[in-house]
């Protein structure tokens, strides 16, 4: 799969049901997603399969990340957000 194709699918599965977590998703796909070296575009896209809920918790900082390898991943969310953990 080519970088556009990527960032194209990231961009469309970034689109959640939740609005808080799409306005902090999207964002970040558009404007960080392709900086962002093979190994974590590969695990925010993974990320995508945990439950809205539990994207929102971690990423607002309100919860412990259950699996260590999305820890990077999250980190960059929140750098981008300015978002302090």
């Amino acid at each position: 799969m080519d970088q556009r194709e990527e960032w194209n699918r990231a961009k469309w599965a970034s689109r959640r049901g939740l609005l808080e977590l799409d306005l902090l998703l999207a964002p970040f796909v558009v404007e960080a997603f392709l900086e962002l070296n093979a190994l974590l575009r590969q695990d925010y896209r993974e990320l995508l399969y945990q439950d809205d809920q539990d994207l929102m918790e971690w990423i607002m900082g309100r919860s412990a990340i259950t699996e260590d390898r999305f820890v990077p991943v999250i980190e960059e969310i929140r750098r981008f957000h300015g978002i302090g953990a």
